[in-house]
């Protein structure tokens, strides 16, 4: 009986371990990384690639440094020596970024040069203008008493000058040339996953046969001219698809690379004055526990511009000017080891691990200058520049792709004639009423004059009803020179003067900011919360630029103890 009973005991065992491994095997496969949590579809099917990537990093792209976003006061803390208190302290919090780790150099623009050279060749009439508006102003080095020549022909091109610097290039210039990188870059990436054909990007490419990032995003089929050789389709699971039984092998979908690939960067740009504050400033060393220890006055702890510590005692950590008439030190023991810029990586990085964040040069950011921050409104990656438009749909219902046709040109005020757009890019246009209406975020495409309007901004200010005015005919929110440039009959360039006695300011909406000391400032510029305006149109021999990439995804690179 006993026998018969354990018997039945062990069947029953079984049966239960039978049913908990197959509970088991259910549940593992319920749970498993190809299911979705949604539906529990298999997300490795043809329409699950957002689902299929959920989790997939950004990778940081070429020349750029993690800057982990932060709180911080943004704004001038030190004395206000030149009585000019534009910059009053506010608090800011800046999402995480990445920076350029040094500046844009000579080496790095002649690249995107010689690319314009060969795609649009300067000799042909259409294409002159690509060239010639990409291209510093050299003459930036000249001075009435100076002689600077050898800077003026060498500065640029020379490969001693290669990892210095870049300089003459305008706030314009420096847009267009982080949208080019923009799109060499994902064009690599593109070319390294297997959706772009190897080499096409060297032996293909023409004007008529260019890649755009957004142009790809938007209609892969549209890229490079249409050349489907080119653009290649990749399966998204990585296999071949399989015939059915009628022997008719199934189309295939998200063959092309999507932003849910999560492969395809964000675009490079300018930093914005908040972000390359924060940057510059880098307070994370000054950072015990949750709390900062005071604040910087440099990129450097401490009140000098002298490092402190035994490896480099009493060297200098900036390359600015230390008097008048001194650039560098005497002969045989140079101050700062340079005169005019430096080889980049020159001084020690800052706490973030960029460069030349003081001295070198003082650098482009994206914003537009106004005599005040307004925190009012916004303490929450600030920005003062913000002109939203939309793709361009053709009468054909379809994207208007830019073509060497119509590749739009602008006349700079100083007659310089530079290319906005290039072939493959998708035509913009503001954004109106349909995106608009009813919205609490914002309320019209050009946002540049928001909260500021005041009736001490300007006393020419027209302060009448915006809604009924043409902003055609309004007056302009400041009161600054007009030059203009026209063309006579004969194709001539003529350039006039605006010779108004009655201009109270060079303020205007081209007015950009630009940031930190160079070899020409003295040490009062090297604070982070210096701001100065410039028009972004116009170039000098001490203003360079860095660009920056959005951070997409975790705020950190790694998980953090509350000690750290």
């Amino acid at each position: 009986m006993s026998m018969k009973v354990n018997k039945i005991v062990v069947l029953q065992l079984m049966m239960s371990m039978v049913l908990m491994l197959g509970t088991a095997s259910c549940s593992k496969k319920s749970s498993s990384s190809h299911a979705s949590r949604a539906t529990g579809w298999d997300v490795d099917s043809q329409n699950g690639t957002a689902a299929r990537n959920a989790g997939k990093k950004q990778q940081a792209g070429p020349g750029l440094v993690f800057v982990e976003g932060g709180t911080f006061t943004m704004g001038k803390v030190q004395d206000d020596v030149m009585h000019d208190w534009n910059n009053t302290p506010t608090q800011q919090h800046v999402q995480s970024f990445y920076m350029d780790e040094t500046e844009v150099t000579n080496g790095m623009y002649l690249e995107y040069l010689e690319w314009l050279k060969k795609v649009f060749p300067p000799t042909e009439e259409n294409y002159k203008n690509i060239y010639e508006g990409a291209s510093p102003d050299t003459l930036v080095w000249r001075n009435r008493l100076g002689y600077n020549e050898t800077m003026t022909n060498n500065y640029l091109r020379h490969p001693s000058y290669a990892n210095y610097p870049v300089v003459g290039v305008n706030w314009i210039q420096a847009v267009e040339f982080s949208k080019w990188r923009t799109d060499r870059v994902n064009e690599a990436v593109l070319e390294k996953n297997g959706y772009l054909k190897k080499g096409a990007k060297t032996n293909d490419v023409s004007a008529e046969s260019l890649f755009n990032t957004e142009a790809y995003v938007a209609s892969p089929s549209t890229t490079y001219g249409g050349n489907e050789e080119l653009v290649l389709k990749k399966n998204p699971n990585g296999r071949k698809p399989r015939a059915g039984k009628d022997g008719v092998v199934p189309e295939e979908k998200n063959v092309y690379a999507q932003r849910s690939s999560g492969i395809i960067l964000p675009e490079y740009r300018l930093p914005t004055e908040a972000e390359w504050e924060y940057a510059a400033a880098a307070d994370v060393g000054q950072r015990e526990y949750n709390i900062y220890k005071g604040q910087k006055k440099y990129p450097w702890s401490g009140d000098y511009t002298r490092s402190n510590k035994r490896k480099n005692k009493g060297d200098q950590l900036a390359n600015f000017k230390q008097g008048n008439g001194d650039y560098g030190g005497i002969a045989g023991w140079s101050d700062d080891g340079a005169d005019i810029t430096n080889n980049v990586k020159s001084y020690p990085a800052n706490d973030f691990g960029l460069y030349d964040m003081a001295g070198n040069v003082a650098e482009w950011v994206a914003d537009v200058y106004r005599p005040i921050i307004d925190n009012e409104a916004n303490d929450f990656n600030y920005f003062r520049g913000n002109q939203y438009a939309k793709n361009k749909i053709g009468k054909d219902g379809k994207l208007e792709i830019i073509t060497k046709d119509n590749i739009k040109y602008t006349t700079l005020s100083n007659g310089k004639v530079v290319a906005t757009n290039l072939p493959g890019e998708i035509a913009q246009v503001p954004v109106d009423e349909n995106e608009t209406y009813l919205r609490q975020n914002f309320s019209k495409s050009d946002n540049i004059n928001y909260r500021d309007g005041d009736k001490q901004s300007s006393r020419y200010y027209d302060f009448g009803d915006a809604e009924s005015a043409d902003d055609a005919k309004k007056e302009s929110m400041y009161n600054s020179p007009v030059h203009n440039v026209t063309t006579d009959s004969l194709g001539n360039m003529v350039r006039k003067y605006d010779s108004s006695s009655k201009r109270t300011t060079l303020i205007n909406d081209n007015a950009r900011v630009y940031k930190g000391g160079s070899w020409r400032d003295r040490a009062y510029w090297l604070d982070p919360a210096q701001r100065r305006y410039f028009p972004q149109d116009m170039a000098t021999d001490y203003i360079g630029f860095r660009c920056a990439m959005s951070r997409v995804g975790a705020k950190t690179e790694r998980r953090k103890s509350p000690r750290n």
